[in-house]
């Protein structure tokens, strides 16, 4: 199989160097999209050796910054494993989505973050998580666990002609809803999950900002689905 690693990042100069160099053992190609860093980034991008760097002028959106790497990959590539650059992944678990890919099987893996519940786990992903699992099943995507974990395995070029309209965070939930619709089924394997303390971990979600996006896409996607519109898009 032919797989590459995409990493968006936004302003996680102090956390990059450590996922690339823990993405390196993977032995894949390494597809980094910044999407309009404005600290260190660029610079300790600039000392890595043996990736591709992809670079938004602006900050446009996970998901944009996601599809940019896709199309990077995409002609090389028939699978994109996506990685967050806040060190919260163990890319070591990626061999488990992998091996999903290499049975031949054309899904979308997700990594089912394992000790959520625990009391170190910030409230915002906690409720995060319910609130986007139960909605995306009622948008008419897949009952899983965990819709809101970054570190997948995406079918190339299959995700890039879903048609998906969310940019930003909002992007990973419609892209399983938009995945269903196509018969493109999800699978979930679990993965570990560590969140560094308040103020190492850099994170750009902001609860109320976030939650009315969610809810903004959500809207539209039942919308599409109650009265047929976009059907197969």
């Amino acid at each position: 199989m032919r797989a590459a690693v995409v990493i968006p990042i936004y302003n996680h100069g102090p956390q990059v160097a450590a996922v690339i160099a823990a993405a390196r053992p993977l032995g894949l190609p390494i597809f980094v999209v910044d999407d309009g860093s404005t600290d260190t980034t660029a610079a300790v991008l600039a000392a890595q050796e043996g990736i591709v760097v992809l670079r938004h002028p602006e900050n446009r959106g996970k998901g944009a910054a996601l599809l940019t790497g896709f199309a990077a990959a995409a002609p090389t590539c028939d699978w994109a494993l996506t990685i967050d650059a806040d060190g919260q992944h163990d890319p070591a678990d990626a061999q488990a989505l992998l091996a999903v890919a290499r049975q031949g099987a054309r899904v979308i893996v997700v990594g089912r973050r394992q000790g959520m519940d625990g009391g170190h786990v910030p409230w915002t992903s906690r409720f995060g998580r319910g609130f986007s699992n139960f909605w995306v099943w009622v948008s008419g995507g897949p009952w899983i666990a965990d819709s809101q974990s970054g570190f997948r395995l995406y079918p190339l070029p299959e995700t890039l002609e879903l048609g998906v309209a969310a940019r930003r965070y909002q992007f990973e939930v419609e892209v399983l809803v938009r995945a269903r619709r196509h018969g493109i089924a999800t699978i979930e394997m679990p993965v570990s999950v560590v969140y560094q303390p308040r103020g190492v971990r850099v994170s750009h979600f902001r609860p109320w900002r976030d939650f009315f996006r969610n809810s903004v896409t959500f809207c539209r996607l039942i919308c599409s689905r109650l009265f047929r519109w976009d059907r197969r898009r």
